[in-house]
């Protein structure tokens, strides 16, 4: 395969590169320097791709913070952490955030702490906590609702 592409090629590629699925401008770049393209050719193919609507980075972003808290169960943290590395502008963080409903939050968070608390087999109760703790930061959960939480397990066992 030849690893020289021209620009016509190349506008090609990248638009079956972002019609597959939604893409960042980080990405698309990172994709056109793969095919060794120059900085004014990519210049010249993301002018083409926005104007055309195959990148859109609003869309993306919402896109993202669906997806990843409805099948990865993440929380906003960890979408806001995931979409400034992907140099995303907090505007468009900000907006994909309101793409989740803060009442479909609520119960993936309560449904996803649940099931992993039922499922720490561990007799140690601090263990427990932590674990559960730990699993629930590392998802993306604010703290302040991860410790409630836990409170809230520990009070139904003991009952």
């Amino acid at each position: 395969m030849n690893d020289i592409f021209s620009i016509k090629e190349a506008i090609h590629k990248i638009e079956h590169f972002c019609a597959y699925q939604e893409r960042c401008h980080e990405e698309v770049v990172q994709k056109l320097k793969s095919m060794k393209m120059d900085s004014e050719e990519i210049d010249i193919i993301m002018v083409h791709i926005i104007n055309d609507n195959f990148l859109n980075e609003e869309r993306f972003a919402c896109s993202f913070a669906r997806g990843k808290h409805r099948i990865k169960h993440w929380g906003k943290i960890r979408i806001v952490n995931e979409l400034k590395s992907k140099k995303i502008t907090q505007t468009l963080i900000n907006i994909a955030l309101k793409e989740i409903s803060p009442e479909e939050y609520a119960t993936t968070f309560h449904t996803l702490a649940e099931r992993h608390w039922g499922s720490i087999r561990e007799t140690n109760l601090m263990k427990k906590r932590k674990k559960l703790c730990d699993y629930m930061l590392r998802r993306g959960f604010e703290s302040n609702l991860v410790f409630e939480k836990v409170k809230e397990l520990e009070h139904l066992k003991e009952e």
